[in-house]
């Protein structure tokens, strides 16, 4: 597990190298078909040379879910194993990994008519102000969500509206959870936080070379897409729409992506302090990738 930018599939690709692994993507930015560059998804020799799942499951105006991730996880895994093979899983979706591990509470279903409520209250006060009152009712949810995140913080409150109980508590409900894995869980975490801003600025400015707003523009032209989709919520992709439709001037449009990509780096970040027992390397320490190994090597000896 890791931040963004944190290096994470250079060491799995090292690891796989050495061990008898799979990878396993835990990213739900890179289930989208076609979304390659503003995902930093793998390129096609890595994916060639080193076997990878859940990538390029579903379109761009498609919607995948934590509770689909689940299935499709515990699918490939046993799929993994049978061939003798340990699954690798690699990703920075913490909510990925916490319904793996944990399973997912029973929440109630979605309610149509409260969520035209919802998105009217949004319209007339905006986002950050149904954030304000996400914190007054369940803080601990809306500690983190970014005040923009229209998706979570509508259906946080509706599970507020629908049920009385904040999000946070009704998650905490203790259940039986299908997980037949001894997990060794490792997170790679930076030691300087504004070297990992330098690297994620940086990386943005790869992509932009790679042809990012090239891909964005192609995926525009050939699905039904609008902002609120999950996909065109992925960091960098928004952004760039907004350039494209003329509301961010190219400058304005680096500045917006690389600081709502830090903002994700924070909120994995604090994800993954709240997680017990995670073994850390810092991703800038000289030669991280052979002291995972090394420390997986005791670990599947033991």
């Amino acid at each position: 597990m890791g931040p963004t930018a944190a290096g994470k599939t250079q060491v799995a690709v090292t690891l796989a190298r050495s061990l008898p692994v799979e990878i396993v993507s835990v990213d739900s930015s890179l289930v989208y078909r076609h979304m390659n560059i503003g995902t930093a998804k793998p390129d096609p020799q890595t994916l060639k040379v080193v076997p990878h799942h859940l990538i390029d499951l579903v379109e761009p105006n498609e919607t995948y879910s934590a509770g689909r991730f689940r299935d499709d996880a515990l699918t490939v895994m046993r799929e993994i194993t049978e061939r003798g093979h340990i699954p690798l899983l690699v990703g920075g979706t913490m909510l990925y990994f916490k319904a793996l591990r944990e399973g997912l509470a029973e929440l109630p279903r979605a309610d149509p008519a409260l969520r035209v409520v919802i998105d009217g209250m949004a319209a007339e006060q905006g986002w950050p102000a149904l954030h304000r009152i996400l914190s007054q009712v369940d803080p601990e949810t809306a500690a983190r969500l970014s005040p923009n995140d229209a998706q979570r913080i509508q259906r946080a409150l509706e599970v507020y509206y629908l049920t009385d109980r904040p999000l946070s508590a009704l998650l905490k409900k203790p259940q039986y959870v299908y997980f037949p894995y001894r997990a060794i869980t490792l997170a790679l975490v930076p030691s300087d936080r504004e070297r990992l801003n330098q690297r994620i600025a940086q990386r943005f400015e790869d992509m932009l070379e790679l042809g990012l707003i090239g891909e964005v523009r192609w995926l525009r032209r050939h699905y039904a897409l609008d902002l609120s989709m999950p996909s065109m919520r992925c960091v960098g992709y928004r952004q760039v729409w907004k350039y494209l439709e003329g509301e961010y001037t190219l400058e304005l449009m680096r500045e917006r992506a690389i600081a709502a990509t830090r903002q994700l780096a924070k909120r994995q970040l604090t994800w993954l302090r709240a997680m017990e027992g995670v073994t850390t390397f810092d991703c800038f320490g000289e030669s991280v990738a052979e002291a995972v190994l090394a420390h997986l090597r005791a670990a599947l000896a033991g």
